[in-house]
């Protein structure tokens, strides 16, 4: 999902970055109206768009900013006393006007508080790098947002009433305007170090900030919806099919589906409407076929989008099992991690909500007996909640004790003389009837007779249900 959302973040600002990750990781249960709004606003008004973008791209990303988290705490962060910074600050001009009067110890004090402001400013800085980053990174916002506001959009008066009472405040916070990297720049920040001006203008934006905390918020908020929605306009306009989905009350249903991060994918149906299980050869497209509807899941509910030629689902929370691995740290097997793993899912749907389950290669760190067994129990047990499973698995057994509560789908390799084994990687109704493994093993050149004796023992097992013991 890391992955999706770096396709999907074509944004210019860290605001945009973090709205955007925000929304993809929380859920709306219902239609954004707002998002839509935006979109066609900038779908009809493309200059509008690139001035708004123009602005975004000034205030730049800030890796490592906390200012939404800092805006959120609704706190004062004092950072020192004021007086003590204002004091410093002042030592450098008093020892000029006491020059100016003829006084030899002014130079002296000039001099030598230039240099102890200058030190003190490098040190403290060092200890205040977060606290003096995420203002900077909020004053610059603002400045932002005073131009936005200006601009003709959708939610130009909302954005001007929240940052009306805020809009001061770039004045008072001047030392922390973004660099361009000029000279004139660098002597400026000569000119902060000496003079204390950042400590200085913290508090004063501090001071006026406190109280408004609440309209901050929501500017905040304004601008990282108006960068998402141009993302997701974006977003949809580069990828090869893309709709809007439609909500109901049952079940998910999809034409020409892809997963997004394929360059060369291949289109399928979804027609889920109860728990499933889809078997098949490895490396025939079991595993990203579920991953591709759980993805299409979440940015239906998330950015309204789905990479599909139309798509329906009923909302719900989308739960995975899928990539587990052992934990070293926490001593848990790879078995244990996967029954950790498949509990969290059993809980939240215990709960009654609705909620799309996905498991890939469900309890496959166990004996053969158990695991059927255990499965089975498992993805029954999801049948008396309002709720869905789509299940991935190579125990072809399952298809057959649960074919009463599931349907099954697959997907199948060909296997010709000339090409070897291939795959068309399109969904097929009913549970696979073919495997591949020893056939892979040929294909990757292994021992002649190794591959021989493999058969031999699969084959005896297929004829008489037990194994047959080596000679």
């Amino acid at each position: 999902m890391f992955e999706v959302f770096e396709g999907i973040n074509l944004t210019y600002s860290s605001i945009g970055s973090e709205a955007l990750y925000q929304r993809l990781r929380s859920f709306n249960f219902g239609k954004d109206q707002r998002l839509e709004k935006l979109i066609a606003f900038y779908q009809e008004n493309p200059q509008t768009r690139e001035k708004i973008q123009y602005q975004f791209a000034r205030l730049g990303k800030k890796d490592g900013n906390f200012t939404k988290q800092y805006l959120a705490d609704g706190q004062s962060k004092q950072i020192g006393h004021v007086g003590f910074y204002t004091f410093l600050g002042l030592l450098p001009i008093i020892g000029l006007i006491l020059l100016l009067f003829g006084q030899v110890l002014g130079i002296y004090l000039a001099i030598g508080s230039l240099i102890f402001n200058t030190l003190y400013y490098q040190v403290k800085k060092q200890t205040l790098e977060t606290e003096i980053n995420s203002m900077g990174y909020l004053v610059s916002t603002i400045s932002t947002a005073n131009q936005v506001a200006k601009i003709a959009t959708p939610v130009q008066d909302e954005l001007r009433q929240n940052v009306k009472p805020l809009k001061d405040i770039p004045k008072f916070g001047f030392s922390f305007r973004v660099k361009s990297g000029s000279e004139a720049e660098i002597l400026f920040d000569y000119v902060n170090m000496m003079f204390m001006l950042p400590f200085i203008s913290y508090h004063f934006v501090i001071s006026r900030l406190e109280k408004k905390t609440k309209e901050a918020m929501k500017v905040w908020e304004l601008l990282g919806e108006m960068e998402v929605a141009a993302a997701v306009l974006n977003y949809r306009t580069y990828m090869p099919i893309t709709c809007q989905p439609e909500f109901t009350d049952n079940g998910v249903e999809a034409e020409d589906l892809y997963h997004p991060l394929l360059k060369e994918a291949v289109v399928n149906p979804v027609d889920w409407h109860q728990n499933i299980l889809v078997t098949g050869s490895n490396a025939s497209g079991k595993s990203t076929y579920v991953k591709s509807i759980a993805i299409n899941c979440i940015l239906a509910q998330t950015i309204q989008t789905a990479l599909a030629e139309k798509f329906t689902l009923q909302h719900g929370h989308v739960l995975t099992s899928m990539a587990i691995e052992d934990d070293l740290f926490a001593g848990d097997s790879y078995f244990v991690s996967e029954i950790k793993s498949i509990k969290r899912l059993l809980a939240q749907v215990e709960k009654g909500e609705r909620c799309y389950c996905f498991v890939d290669e469900i309890l496959k760190g166990t004996n053969t007996i158990e695991r059927i067994a255990s499965s089975a129990a498992a993805v029954r047990w999801l049948a008396d909640y309002p709720s869905l499973a789509f299940v991935a698995t190579h125990d072809i057994e399952l298809t057959e004790i649960l074919k009463n509560e599931c349907e099954n789908v697959h997907f199948e390799e060909q296997v010709t003389a000339e090409k070897g084994i291939s795959f068309d990687f399109k969904l097929k109704q009913g549970p696979a009837k073919t495997r591949n493994a020893i056939a892979l093993l040929k294909v990757l050149n292994y021992p002649e007779k190794l591959v021989a004796d493999a058969k031999e023992a699969a084959t005896f097992f297929d004829q008489h249900r037990k194994w047959e013991i080596f000679d």
